[in-house]
């Protein structure tokens, strides 16, 4: 999994954090985290066109949550921004040792295959009860200042 990733899930829990319809400035968000701008707001194009986030144009315009934050979940943004396709690739590599038994569907029978597909469905199921809102309300809980600290920077363009 890409880099990528937890710097999306951060902003985004910066963006629950800000008033509804304010959008959050790529750069200044980037500037925070000592994070590559343009890396970053390649990250949000690829979260805009998965409908996680929307896109506002003009001098004060940035970026806000698409959704509700307790609409969105980690799953969605790793989806959006690593790709549908499962982590684990069967290559089927049975069906080249000499002499198989019998023609059958390796990818289906082969128990390294079972046990990868498994982890990989409760790896996902895991990231889709994470929302967005309830890390938000966790790291308010854990850490009360970081809230303010974002939002103030933030503002202070």
């Amino acid at each position: 999994m890409g880099r990528g990733i937890e710097w999306a899930v951060h902003s985004c829990v910066n963006m629950a954090w800000t008033p509804p319809g304010e959008p959050v400035n790529s750069a200044r968000l980037a500037e925070y985290y000592k994070l590559p701008a343009a890396y970053l707001n390649k990250q949000f194009q690829s979260l805009v066109r998965a409908g996680v986030l929307d896109s506002v144009s003009g001098p004060r315009g940035g970026f806000l949550l698409a959704r509700r934050p307790e609409n969105i979940t980690v799953l969605d943004i790793v989806l959006a921004l690593e790709g549908q396709e499962p982590a684990f690739r069967c290559e089927a590599i049975l069906g080249n040792v000499p002499e198989p038994d019998r023609q059958e569907n390796f990818a289906r029978t082969c128990l390294i295959s079972q046990t990868m597909r498994q982890a990989e469905l409760a790896w996902r199921q895991a990231l889709a009860r994470q929302s967005i809102a309830g890390i938000a309300d966790s790291m308010e809980r854990r850490f009360p200042a970081d809230k303010a600290k974002v939002l103030d920077y933030l503002a202070a363009e």
